[in-house]
């Protein structure tokens, strides 16, 4: 009797794509050495990915094609996301939603000013801080973003406002104040800060890095004698407030909070921004004013006030024009520097997070 054979399925085995985004001039020289390759070759790649923007191999002119053709052969990809919404402002700025390559969707804005371009990035897909006030936690958390998938970003957000508004304008800010908590993905979050400043060429004194009050990544930001600006989200005067707001984050008090600061500030010479989300009848009486005036007394510091911009669903209010007015004036009686962000990009959509949200949901309304 004949053993029957029974055929095997055949298993193709597949790479898992590796992004050149997101190394380091240093670091592609070095693959190209552990190639056999001339380390220059690194150097151009570099000069392609952060000071070109390429999006392709087939960019790349100055090198050799079977170089191009033996890196993607080993599985590696450029890592540039694809736009796959794109909303723009009367007043210029740019709100898109950018596809990763795993699928995943993440926001970043591009704001014109006078003489200079800033990116506002994310940090995360999601947010798992979930501030009671804000659009982006109520879509969930899934995971931290790669150095590389925060730089892209920026030369997403460059390569779409130039072709919009044309010139060699280049971003020369770059805010963490998009989607996710950057000091949760420390990291990733630091390598990012420096390719921005070594690759793309912006200054440390041009990022801003904010977070909602992670004490331990502050001190440990403070060791790193950056000279980036620290942001960080107050948004209340006292414990039970603050812990009503941001139920997440509730193991350190607000004194903790500004105690980091002062170190960060002593640290690095750098002033630090607290950024105070003005919502009507919750925190934006004379009384917590003058609370906040205490608080930050011998703090190096400047309070950046955000009317607050009404999110459908969370049950809070913008605050009232002479609400903004009279707390404002009792700070700067203080002898704070105080600014009121301005509105920007009101005609489409109101808060970060939200054009996400709105693709998600219309995506589950048509499945």
């Amino acid at each position: 009797m004949t053993e029957e054979i029974v055929p095997q399925p055949i298993t193709i085995e597949t790479r898992r794509p590796r992004p050149l985004l997101g190394y380091s001039g240093d670091e592609l020289r070095q693959i190209m050495a552990a190639r056999g390759h001339n380390s220059f070759r690194g150097t151009q790649l570099a000069k392609w990915l952060y000071a070109k923007g390429a999006t392709s191999f087939d960019q790349m002119t100055d090198i050799p094609r079977p170089l191009r053709n033996e890196l993607a052969a080993d599985a590696y990809i450029i890592g540039r996301s694809t736009v796959a919404v794109a909303q723009h402002s009367r007043d210029g700025t740019a709100k898109l939603l950018l596809e990763l390559q795993d699928g995943q969707r993440v926001e970043t804005v591009g704001l014109p000013y006078e003489g200079w371009l800033s990116c506002c990035v994310s940090s995360q897909v999601g947010c798992p801080v979930r501030c009671g006030f804000c659009a982006t936690g109520r879509s969930g958390y899934t995971r931290n973003l790669t150095p590389g998938e925060i730089v892209d970003q920026v030369l997403t957000v460059h390569q779409v406002m130039q072709q919009r508004r044309g010139g060699e304008q280049r971003v020369d800010h770059v805010v963490f104040m998009g989607m996710g908590e950057p000091l949760l993905n420390y990291d990733n979050v630091l390598k990012a800060v420096h390719l921005l400043n070594k690759e793309v060429g912006i200054g440390m004194r041009n990022i801003t890095i904010s977070t909602v009050g992670y004490v331990p990544a502050i001190k440990k930001l403070a060791e790193e004698k950056l000279q980036v600006t620290l942001a960080i989200s107050l948004h209340a005067t006292n414990d039970t407030l603050r812990h009503r707001l941001i139920p997440t984050m509730t193991q350190w008090s607000v004194q903790d909070i500004v105690d980091a600061a002062r170190e960060y500030a002593n640290a690095t010479s750098r002033r630090v921004t607290f950024e105070y989300c003005l919502l009507r009848d919750q925190n934006d009486s004379i009384v917590h004013a003058q609370e906040l005036a205490r608080l930050l007394r011998g703090v190096m510091a400047h309070v950046n006030l955000i009317p607050y911009n009404a999110v459908d669903g969370l049950g809070f209010l913008p605050p009232l024009a002479d609400h903004v007015k009279a707390f404002r004036s009792i700070l700067e009686q203080a002898g704070f520097e105080v600014t009121q962000r301005a509105q920007r990009g009101a005609d489409i959509d109101a808060a970060c997070g939200q054009l996400r949200r709105r693709q998600d949901q219309s995506t589950l309304t048509k499945t």
